[in-house]
């Protein structure tokens, strides 16, 4: 309705992924990066992991827009809870085979072959997972199997994985998906868009079907859109659908704060949308504040995973610096044994020791080198977490 009212040649705000729509934000942009880098190994698995709306399809769909299908065979698969042997069936599907058998062990066998047709064609193959973290452990281990077929000593198999927050703490932890985590080249998070992101992306999606200005917003309306969105791009999408379809029916051009808290309490009402809420502390009765302040201080939360990290990389550091204070001390007894002896040629095995011992000490002094860096950008990121915790308590 509201198209024809503004004068667009399409839906702006439709839910559904469509690589036309496709606008890089800084995640996305990092996304794409390791997806590409992923696919040029062209082995193993990648993962791709976000919220509900982040925009993963999407991403994957204007991947997809972009592969060579003579070069690269891509079948995609959205899973429901499917066990091993389901999920085989499924896959051959996925890729247009025909099982003469309803039996695992065939439609194995036409994978297998399919691949090493497509290979001997000069194609590669990929399988899209959506919604991964449906599937049983059964089913990600039938899918580790999958990429064990070779043709010689090349893959043909590579499998990008998509799923929600969960899907990577089961990847991350599970213990029947030891080999599987091994076999990841390649993953990451999809965080929410930032608030400076809302309005290119909004007048970004708008471009694409003939915006020329028409409605206009209200600078407040982008600023309300990220708050009650939380930057999650679908529920932008429903949000706008609405606000424009008001615009429409109130024949308004112009788009202002008024309207989107009407908007936001309608979606409120009727529960279409999950809508950000930040739940404000109480305010404390004088007595309650008058007692807290002269309390003793309340025990310390339980530590971040960066602080855990943390404590285990200078526990290793630690460890390192022994081991090259020993070498160390290995080198100067050696080192003077040498200068000791009648002639440098007199002792060629304690050359030979010494020159190895400063060899190990070289790769060790070089590897706390790239820990210390390692700390730093992690004391970094925990200081960041506490000013960001601090500026959220005084906020509030």
């Amino acid at each position: 309705m509201f198209n024809d009212f503004y004068g667009l040649t399409g839906r702006p705000f439709q839910l559904t992924p469509d690589p036309t729509f496709y606008f890089e934000s800084l995640t996305h942009r990092k996304a794409l990066s390791y997806l590409s880098y992923g696919l040029a190994q062209g082995e193993g698995f990648v993962v791709i992991t976000g919220e509900v709306g982040a925009g993963k399809s999407t991403l994957v769909a204007h991947l997809m827009a972009t592969i060579d299908p003579a070069r690269l065979t891509a079948a995609q698969i959205v899973t429901s809870k499917l066990d091993g042997e389901e999920l085989v069936h499924v896959v051959a599907q996925a890729f247009g085979l025909i099982v003469d058998g309803h039996d695992k062990a065939s439609a194995l066998g036409a994978i297998e072959a399919f691949l090493h047709d497509e290979a001997r064609s000069g194609r590669r193959c990929l399988l899209v997972v959506d919604e991964s973290q449906n599937l049983e452990i059964d089913a990600l281990e039938e899918l580790r199997m999958l990429s064990n077929f070779q043709l010689g000593a090349h893959p043909l198999l590579q499998t990008l994985l998509l799923g929600q927050p969960e899907f990577r703490e089961t990847i991350q932890d599970h213990p029947q998906l030891e080999q599987l985590r091994q076999r990841v080249i390649a993953a990451h998070h999809l965080d929410a868009m930032e608030l400076g992101e809302v309005q290119p992306y909004i007048e970004h999606r708008l471009k694409c079907v003939g915006w020329t200005g028409n409605p206009q917003f209200d600078q407040r309306v982008f600023t309300g859109l990220y708050e009650a969105s939380g930057g999650v791009p679908r529920r932008i999408n429903q949000i706008c659908n609405r606000l424009m379809l008001l615009g429409a029916v109130e024949q308004r051009s112009r788009i202002d704060g008024a309207m989107l808290s009407q908007v936001l309490e309608e979606l409120e009402l009727d529960g279409t949308l999950q809508l950000k809420r930040i739940t404000p502390e109480a305010p404390q009765p004088a007595a309650d504040a008058q007692a807290a302040a002269t309390a003793p201080a309340a025990a310390p939360a339980a530590l971040p995973v960066d602080v855990v990290a943390l404590e285990e990389l200078q526990a290793m550091l630690a460890e390192r610096d022994a081991q090259i204070r020993e070498l160390q001390q290995a080198v100067i007894e050696l080192a003077n044994e040498r200068d000791a002896a009648p002639s440098p040629l007199a002792n060629p095995a304690h050359d030979e020791a010494l020159a190895a011992i400063e060899a190990k000490l070289g790769a060790l002094e070089g590897k706390m080198l790239e820990q210390e860096r390692t700390i730093r950008h992690t004391l970094t990121m925990l200081i960041e977490w506490i000013e960001s915790d601090d500026a959220q308590r005084a906020a509030a």
